[in-house]
């Protein structure tokens, strides 16, 4: 492993995973004539490394260049504008003007637009995770949506814009908060029919009840409760070792 010093920040950082205690986004949770002052916190804490390429001669950086294939020759800024492929070597150019017109409209509030079962949803669609917590004159209406959401079990849908881009949500009662993890949209998904899968139907697509037996002993003898703290990210935690 090498290392020079080189006056500048190690090429390896650590993200700070302590939780931000400024809120990202202001506004209110609305379903029906029912508004709740909110706050929407991040619930993710980053604890990647990034690094830099370096030059292993004299751990200079590495920068990338913006080259035009034609000509091999480097393109400034503001002579560089985004274009859609849609056919080969064809593009649809797109300026600033198109994006800011595309831009949903900003609103402070998570519309809830329905109510369904938490089970309805699969694991595939969920996304990024955030904290709502209730402004002090929302506290009351919060923990009401809150209890009866874990009574009935079920999950509000919503819209939401976050930095100028629309996402379809989930509001979520888990423990003492409230939750909101945005959600892909149908389209965001690939189509899995087309992969080669054993088939379902049938007996147990295949499977005998000898094999379902012993299967289901397997997964018995490996029950425990779901403890996140349990698991670590190896990988991580040999890299910060190795830098450190």
């Amino acid at each position: 492993m090498a290392r020079q010093n080189t006056g500048k920040k190690t090429s390896a950082r650590k993200a700070d995973g302590k939780h931000s205690t400024r809120p990202i986004w202001t506004g209110s949770i609305d379903f029906g004539l029912v508004t709740i002052p909110i706050k929407l916190y991040s619930a993710q804490a980053s604890e990647r490394f990034d690094f830099d390429l370096l030059d292993k001669r004299d751990f200079a950086r590495v920068r990338y260049r913006r080259v035009n294939e034609k000509t091999g020759k480097e393109v400034d800024w503001n002579q560089i504008v985004k274009g859609y492929e849609y056919r080969k070597g064809e593009y649809v150019a797109l300026s600033d003007r198109d994006f800011a017109q595309a831009k949903a409209e900003t609103s402070q509030s998570i519309q809830i637009t329905d109510f369904v079962d938490a089970a309805d949803i699969s694991p595939l669609y969920y996304d990024t995770p955030y904290y709502l917590v209730p402004a002090k004159n929302g506290r009351r209406a919060y923990a009401l949506l809150r209890e009866v959401m874990k009574k009935t079990g079920k999950v509000g849908i919503a819209n939401i814009v976050l930095r100028t881009r629309q996402h379809l949500a989930a509001v979520i009662a888990q423990g003492p908060l409230l939750a909101l993890t945005t959600l892909r949209y149908a389209h965001e998904l690939r189509d899995a029919s087309g992969l080669d899968l054993p088939q379902a139907t049938g007996k147990r697509g295949g499977v005998s009840n000898q094999e379902m037996k012993m299967a289901e002993q397997l997964i018995e003898s490996m029950l425990g409760r779901w403890s996140p703290a349990k698991y670590r990210d190896d990988y991580h935690e040999h890299l910060r070792k190795l830098v450190e």
